[in-house]
This record gives structure tokens, C-alpha cells and sequence, in this order.
């Protein structure tokens, strides 16, 4: 169990038998009563935030979770496929799972995964990752200078806006909490 003194952000908590993580909290005393933990929740299944109010001293469970690495194999239709590293198990994964994440990640890479009890609720990426750009259109040279940018496509499926002066097969860095450019390789 804990409490609402151990309360801090990205905390994960378990209500009324979902995950959530803290995403704020602050706490305050009213002018009558006892002392109170406002907080700020994110349903980590479905993303939803909501605001609660805990009387200070409750206590609510901890979350069955576990972080684990794995491999990214290939994906099976609407579902991401990756293999635990010690067992060698595969695991389907529902796309809706990873979310927006899954452009990010290519086969045969090795991320961090959060699993709830047994099921994947979320991938833990680096800060930036290296793709290869599958299809552009034909760069412009000379048009070092500009901030003009134009849709380019991953070999994930990622669609990214980048200089003009980048070609298919040009490898570039990406920032995976954004989804912006970062530069080439």
C-alpha cells in the first residue's frame, strides 16, 4: 500500500483495480478539516486524465507492474510482436498498446516494455532513434538555408517533416517525444 505522503509525480498507483500515474499533485489543508492531496491521474490503459481528491494519510494500492526488456520482431497485421529476451516467448501486442510509439521502433530493436499484470501497457524509448528515409521527394540542392521542410516517410511507416535537402535512404535522427527532425546520422 501507500500512502499519500509517498505521493510524487510519475508515481504509478492502483484505483479501483486500473493503473495510474501521478502526473501532479499538491497538497493542502482547507480552512476546516484535515489535510488533502489534490492529484492529477493519467489511465495508463487508455490515456485518460482526471482529477481526484485524497484525505491525507489514505492509503491506495500499488500497481502489479513490472519493466522488462524486449524485442521488437515484426508486426502481424494491427498487432506489434516481441519476444522476451530470457524466455524467448513472443507476445502479440495490440497496436493500440504501443500507440504513437510504434513508428518509433524498428524490428530487431530491444526496448524497455511495461507490463500489468502479464500485459503490455506501454514502451519505454531512448530520447532519440535513427530510421532510414523510405520515401521523399527528390531533394533540392543548394536549399541549405531556408526553414522550408517537406513529408517524409520512415521505414517504419513514421511520416516526418524534414529539410529539403534530404533523399531517400538518408539515415537521420529523430526525437521520439515530439516526432521531430533532429539532424542526419
Amino acid at each position: 500500500m501507500i500512502s499519500t505522503k509517498d505521493f510524487r509525480t510519475g508515481l504509478k498507483i492502483e484505483i479501483d483495480g486500473k493503473p495510474f500515474e501521478i502526473i501532479e499533485f499538491q497538497h493542502f489543508k482547507p480552512g476546516k478539516g484535515g489535510a488533502m492531496v489534490r492529484t492529477k491521474l493519467r489511465q495508463m490503459m487508455t490515456g485518460q486524465v482526471l482529477d481526484k481528491t485524497f484525505r491525507s494519510g489514505e492509503k491506495v494500492h500499488k500497481p502489479d507492474m513490472t519493466v522488462t526488456e524486449m524485442q521488437y520482431i515484426f508486426k502481424d497485421g494491427d498487432n506489434f510482436v516481441f519476444m522476451d529476451l530470457e524466455t524467448y516467448e513472443q507476445m502479440h501486442v495490440p497496436g493500440a498498446n504501443v500507440g504513437e510509439k510504434g513508428g518509433f521502433i524498428k524490428e530487431g530493436d530491444t526496448v524497455k516494455v511495461l507490463l500489468y499484470n502479464g500485459e503490455l501497457i506501454g514502451v519505454d524509448l531512448p530520447a532519440n532513434v535513427s530510421l532510414t528515409v523510405s520515401q521523399t521527394d527528390p531533394g533540392i540542392q543548394g536549399d541549405r538555408v531556408s526553414n522550408a521542410t517537406k513529408p517524409a516517410t520512415m521505414e517504419t511507416g513514421l511520416k516526418v517533416n524534414v529539410p529539403l535537402f534530404i533523399n531517400e535512404g538518408d539515415v537521420i535522427k529523430v526525437d521520439t517525444r515530439s516526432g521531430e527532425y533532429l539532424g542526419r546520422e
